[in-house]
């Protein structure tokens, strides 16, 4: 059975996507940030959202395991910062419906949603530049990188939550991650 790793950066959500995870039949576990990596077995991470880059824990050191990651909200900005792109403060701020073009239909992670799809995001802080290797892959009027991937490297990141219910397809994203994970 596929194995996924929820890490906690300490966001409110985050036990919403171990659940969204588990019921869609993998088994998956949520794991604190300060977690040695030798000790994470998994087929894939998810890096939590949270309140900021001062409780990342040990997020970094996940990203050399040699497994696909998807980055949420937060994890994405870890995913920027490490790799050298670039995370920045937001214009818009707090959390909002907001919706997203998408600009590589081909994207494994989330080109199904294209043309565009209806989510539930934070801007306070936001990927002002993708990293090396990374595709720009969907923007939105309020955020110009909403989610990034580099799929040579199975690392993707997005900016909304898609584990809450406010974001219409959200599911489909877990899915897409799953399936990424099983290749």
């Amino acid at each position: 059975m596929t194995r996924i790793v929820v890490i906690d950066n300490h966001g409110q959500f985050t036990h919403l996507e171990r659940r969204a995870l588990r019921d869609l039949g993998v088994d998956t576990e949520l794991v604190d940030n300060d977690t040695d990596p030798a000790d994470i077995d998994a087929d894939g991470i998810v890096l939590s959202g949270g309140p900021d880059m001062d409780r990342i824990g040990r997020s970094p050191d996940y990203l050399d395991l040699d497994v696909p990651v998807l980055g949420i909200c937060l994890g994405m900005q870890i995913l920027a910062e490490e790799l050298d792109g670039r995370v920045g403060s937001g214009d818009y701020g707090g959390y909002a419906d907001v919706d997203v073009e998408i600009l590589d239909e081909d994207d494994p992670l989330i080109g199904s949603l294209a043309p565009e799809t209806r989510v539930w995001a934070s801007h306070a802080d936001e990927v002002k530049e993708v990293p090396e290797g990374f595709t720009h892959t969907a923007t939105s009027d309020v955020c110009t990188i909403e989610a990034m991937s580099d799929a040579d490297r199975d690392l993707y990141g997005v900016q909304w939550h898609p584990e809450v219910a406010h974001t219409a397809e959200g599911e489909e994203v877990f899915e897409n991650f799953i399936d990424i994970c099983e290749r």
